[in-house]
């Protein structure tokens, strides 16, 4: 871990989050909507495949495409940062986002439903790999605030996500693609007029230097970890809708408290349990507990599932928080690069889990794809256990990671 004072750690008060300029604003506005679109289909995926008479599997390639597509740009985006800048970075990607979010809403079938979320994970990539990076550089009072700030907004993206395609989508299941194109458009203008271009860094970054980072024994341990913890995330996030089988509304709620717990948890408990515990520690006994709880939704009776299903948030949470650390801070990488090396392997995971959760069920029964979402929940705790020492950067604990030194949040990138 590098030595000395992080210069991130100044200037974190509250102060330093609230007086920023409105250029971190509007980056921070935006950044809320692009969480959202994450979990904003989870409430409407009955809906969709009632109107698109289309099975629960068919559904979740909605999931499939879009972090499929993100899983690849993660080696572009630093590439593509790195030579236009990241005011245009960010406006490529938001205006990527309102063209496939707006198509999606025109969708007749499936396979065009599933496409139009394709090209919306990718700007989607382009935007939150770049957001905090933006955020940092315009930001005035200390980065700690910002990176605090925006990670704030990740939380609240992911917790209204959900609400937001319930009400939208109680209407009709089209709204909430509608809705999210209206939002991201209205994040455009203000970027556009706020922002300011930032300062291109000195070093560009080439397509194999994720790949080439992944070379790092530690950097890779952590990557194949979260692979399988990313399996069990996006099992709770794209199957117990169906599972759940409940009105917008109601599952729109079970979700929004989910992603609050999640936000709590990331922003708040993790970094006090790190201090007490230690990193590794967390990180091992969270997994086994999503594990545990998995176990427990997939076998419960419906209220005891919908229970699951919240408290599932908060070790997701933790696990989000103690992964951002040991992906920026365990290899001598530039963070950036670190990052999407580690986000090119995690999310194939997020990617298979929608596609392989139906299918299981389908070959099995409604049980089974808990029971392996559980198993991979373990699979990587175990990688954590076996790999110890090469989680850790010159043998010590790692620090919680809200202030990184680059401005790079590996949930976002």
């Amino acid at each position: 871990m590098r030595q000395g004072k992080d210069p991130l750690d100044e200037g974190a008060g509250a102060g330093g989050l609230l007086r920023q300029p409105k250029a971190v604003w509007a980056t921070a506005g935006a950044s809320v909507v692009a969480f959202m679109g994450i979990g904003l289909v989870d409430p409407i995926l009955p809906s969709i495949a009632k109107g698109l008479d289309a099975t629960p599997s068919q559904v979740s390639l909605l999931f499939t495409s879009y972090f499929l597509i993100t899983a690849v740009a993660m080696l572009v985006t630093g590439f593509v940062s790195s030579r236009i800048g990241g005011k245009k970075t960010l406006l490529a990607g938001l205006a990527l986002v309102v063209v496939f979010a707006a198509l999606a809403g025109t969708s007749n079938s499936v396979g065009e439903l599933v496409g139009f979320r394709a090209g919306w994970g990718l700007g989607n990539a382009l935007f939150v790999s770049t957001a905090l990076a933006v955020i940092v550089g315009a930001a005035a009072g200390g980065s700690a605030a910002a990176i605090l700030l925006y990670e704030s907004a990740l939380g609240l993206g992911m917790a209204c996500g959900p609400l937001l395609g319930a009400i939208l989508g109680d209407m009709k299941w089209r709204y909430p693609f509608f809705g999210t194109a209206v939002l991201m458009a209205i994040g455009f203008i203000a970027i556009t007029a706020l922002l300011k271009e930032q300062p291109k860094p000195a070093r560009k970054t080439s397509l194999l230097d994720p790949i080439k980072a992944l070379g790092h024994g530690g950097l890779a341990s952590a990557a194949a970890s979260a692979f399988f913890y990313n399996y069990a995330f996006f099992t709770v996030l794209a199957f117990t809708p169906f599972v759940l089988n409940m009105s917008p509304y109601k599952s729109g709620g079970v979700f929004f408290a989910w992603g609050v717990l999640l936000a709590v948890f990331s922003v708040l408990v993790a970094p006090r349990l790190q201090e007490r515990f230690g990193s590794l520690k967390v990180l091992g006994g969270s997994l086994v507990l999503l594990a545990a709880d998995l176990i427990v939704l997939g076998y419960g009776n419906h209220a005891t599932a919908v229970a699951a299903t919240i408290a599932s948030g908060a070790f997701i949470g933790l696990n989000n928080t103690v992964f951002t650390e040991l992906a920026l801070g365990v290899s001598d990488a530039p963070r950036p690069v670190a990052s999407a090396g580690y986000n090119f392997v995690r999310w194939f995971a997020a990617a298979a889990a929608p596609y392989f959760a139906p299918k299981i069920e389908e070959w099995s029964n409604i049980h089974i794809p808990f029971v392996v979402a559980a198993v991979a929940a373990v699979l990587g705790a175990l990688i954590v256990w076996v790999r110890r020492a090469s989680l850790t950067h010159e043998a010590e604990e790692l620090r919680p990671a809200h202030a990184t030194e680059d401005g790079v949040s590996v949930f976002a990138n």
